[in-house]
């Protein structure tokens, strides 16, 4: 199975894939009063593994900081996404990270706004819960994670 993370405080996400790239589980980056939960994490990431039976690899969305960026806002930012690092890495299994523009390249997504990767999630995977706009980060967890099917076999 394929698990891909994008990075964030208030709108990171993951979301599982099967090699055949059918949905199996998605949601955000569980948080609380400006940090990350890491163990609530940790828990949500082994239940969606746990479904799975051939092992897991892990893509991380790698990111960097925003041009314009107030020193606070990238500080809580960095300190989300090395929190999520650490936990993908103490799952044992492989972590790969990707750039946004190679993997969006790939879907031609370079430039288009959120609401694409929402839309194209949406289609192919109807049964997943990406009802709201806010559901973004699990639309581009999940395309990163079917992403992950074609380049890391």
């Amino acid at each position: 199975m394929y698990l891909g993370i994008d990075p964030g405080l208030l709108s990171g996400a993951w979301g599982c894939v099967d090699h055949n790239g059918a949905f199996i589980g998605c949601g955000d980056i569980p948080h609380d009063n400006g940090r990350v939960q890491p163990r609530m994490l940790k828990i949500a990431l082994q239940e969606a593994i746990a479904k799975g039976r051939d092992g897991c690899e892990i893509i991380i969305e790698q990111v960097g900081c925003m041009p314009g960026q107030g020193i606070a806002s990238t500080s809580n930012f960095m300190r989300a996404t090395g929190c999520i690092e650490a936990v993908a890495s103490l799952l044992l299994y492989p972590v790969t990270f990707v750039t946004p523009q190679c993997w969006k390249k790939h879907y031609a997504l370079i430039k288009a706004p959120k609401s694409a990767s929402l839309a194209m999630a949406r289609a192919t995977w109807p049964t997943a819960p990406l009802n709201l706009a806010k559901h973004h980060g699990r639309a581009e967890a999940l395309l990163m994670a079917a992403y992950g099917i074609g380049e890391l076999q």
